[in-house]
C-alpha cells in the first residue's frame, strides 16, 4: 500500500469504530488515527472494517474483503492474538472472528502491551479526543447488585444475581483490571485488587489463549467477588443474560464508571433494575454507606446520612453493610427498567442499530440546518 492508500484505511478504520458500540471519538489533531497505526498494520486495519460483530469463520470475511483464504485466516489470528479482534474456538471447525468495539473491547484487550509506544499515544488520544453528542442507546455493561445485598429483594430474578449468572456458566477466566493497572503505571492507582476482571465460557477461553488472562474454577470466582464486595467494587457484568464478561469496578480508576459518576443523575444513565430506598428513622448515622457508595449519593448530616436517589446505581454495596436495616434494594417500576439481551452479540448488535439510526439523523439535521 501506498502512503495516501495507507491514510485511507485508518481513516476507514476510525470510520468503522465509531459506528460500533461505545464508538471511537475523532482527535482533535489526527490522534485517533495514530493510535491506530500503532496497534493496526495497513494490512490489519485493511481486514479488520470486514468484520461484524457476528463470529464469522474466515472464509466468509475473506470472500467479503476479495483476499485469499490462507492469506485472511492467518492475518486473523495474529489480530486476534494482538487484541484487535475476538476469536472463538470452536470444538468442532475451524475459528470464528468477530470485530471487537475500541471499549468494551480493544483497549481492555492491551493489558499485555502496555508499553510506553502505547500508552503515549493512548494518552495523546485521549488528551486530544473530541466528545461526540452524547446517543441514548442500549449500554455494553450494567449494574448488579452484590450478592450480600440482593438477598433483601424477594422478586429477584435469576439473571440479577451474580451467584446464579455464575452458576450457570462452566468456563472460567480472570484477569487485570486494565484501568487500574494504567493508574499504577502513573502512580494513581486505589489499594482495590488488581485481578478482577471475570470472563466465562468463550470469553474466558479467548483470554486465556491468548495470554491476557489465567483459567480458574466456581470457587475462585465466588472468592473475588468476595474480596471485590471487601473493596467497595461495582459489579458491571456484560448487558446480557449469559455472561461474556464481570468488572469489578472502582469509581477512581474506572472509566466506565467514573463516567457515570461524573453524570448530574446516574440513576438515570445505568442499566439496573433496583434502587435504594432509605428510611432515615431507621439510620444510626454511622456513615459506612459514605465510604461504600462509588456515586457519592450520600452525604453527611446531624441525625442521619443525607440521601440522592438521583445518584443511587443500585449496586448494593451500602446495603450489605448497612447494620441498622435503614438502606434496602427494592426494584424500579418496570417502565423504568430495560430489557436485558440474551447474549452479548446480541446487545451489541442492537447497539449498532441504534449508533447507525442517530448518526443518520444527525446527518439529514445538519444537512437541513441552513
Amino acid at each position: 500500500m501506498d502512503e495516501q492508500t495507507n491514510e485511507q484505511v485508518y481513516f476507514a478504520l476510525a470510520a468503522f469504530l465509531d459506528r460500533m458500540p461505545g464508538g471511537f471519538a475523532p482527535g482533535a489533531r489526527g490522534e485517533h488515527l495514530r493510535l491506530l497505526q500503532y496497534l493496526f498494520t495497513p494490512q490489519e486495519a485493511a481486514l479488520a472494517v470486514h468484520l461484524t460483530v457476528e463470529a464469522e469463520e474466515a472464509q466468509a470475511i475473506a470472500a467479503r474483503a476479495g483476499l485469499a483464504l490462507d492469506e485472511t485466516a492467518a492475518l486473523l489470528e495474529e489480530m486476534a492474538v494482538k487484541g484487535l479482534i475476538h476469536s472463538v474456538e470452536a470444538a468442532e471447525g475451524p475459528h470464528r472472528y468477530h470485530a471487537l468495539p475500541w471499549v468494551v473491547g480493544i483497549y481492555e484487550m492491551q493489558l499485555n502491551r502496555l508499553d510506553r509506544g502505547y500508552l503515549r499515544r493512548l494518552y495523546t488520544y485521549w488528551r486530544g479526543a473530541v466528545p461526540s453528542p452524547e446517543q441514548q442507546t442500549t449500554p455494553q455493561m450494567r449494574v448488579i447488585p452484590v450478592g450480600e445485598s440482593i438477598t433483601f429483594v424477594p422478586q429477584t430474578l435469576p439473571h440479577q444475581r451474580i451467584g446464579e449468572l455464575v452458576a450457570a456458566q462452566n468456563r472460567y477466566a480472570v484477569m487485570e483490571c486494565i484501568c487500574r493497572k494504567i493508574a499504577g503505571l502513573n502512580d494513581r492507582a486505589c489499594e482495590a485488587p488488581l485481578e478482577t476482571c471475570l470472563t466465562f465460557g468463550d470469553w474466558a477461553d479467548y483470554v486465556v489463549r491468548t495470554g491476557r488472562g489465567r483459567t480458574i474454577e466456581r470457587d475462585e470466582v465466588l472468592e473475588i467477588l468476595r474480596r471485590a464486595d471487601e473493596a467497595n467494587l461495582v459489579l458491571e457484568p456484560s448487558n446480557s443474560r449469559d455472561l461474556a464478561f464481570v468488572c469489578c469496578c472502582c469509581g477512581c480508576c474506572c472509566g466506565i464508571l467514573g463516567g457515570l459518576k461524573r453524570k448530574p443523575k446516574p440513576a438515570e444513565a445505568v442499566a439496573n433494575d433496583y434502587i435504594v430506598a432509605f428510611d432515615a428513622a431507621l439510620c444510626i448515622n454511622c456513615e459506612t454507606c459514605l465510604q461504600r457508595c462509588q456515586m457519592d449519593a450520600f452525604a453527611q448530616g446531624n441525625e442521619h446520612v443525607l440521601f440522592d436517589a438521583d445518584r443511587c446505581i443500585g449496586c448494593g454495596l451500602c446495603v450489605s453493610t448497612c447494620l441498622s436495616g435503614a438502606l434496602t434494594l427494592v426494584q424500579k417500576p418496570e417502565h423504568l427498567r430495560r430489557p436485558v439481551p440474551e447474549t452479548l452479540t446480541d446487545t451489541w448488535q442492537i447497539i449498532v442499530r441504534e449508533r447507525a439510526r442517530a448518526m443518520g439523523l444527525a446527518r439529514q439535521q445538519a444537512e437541513e440546518t441552513p
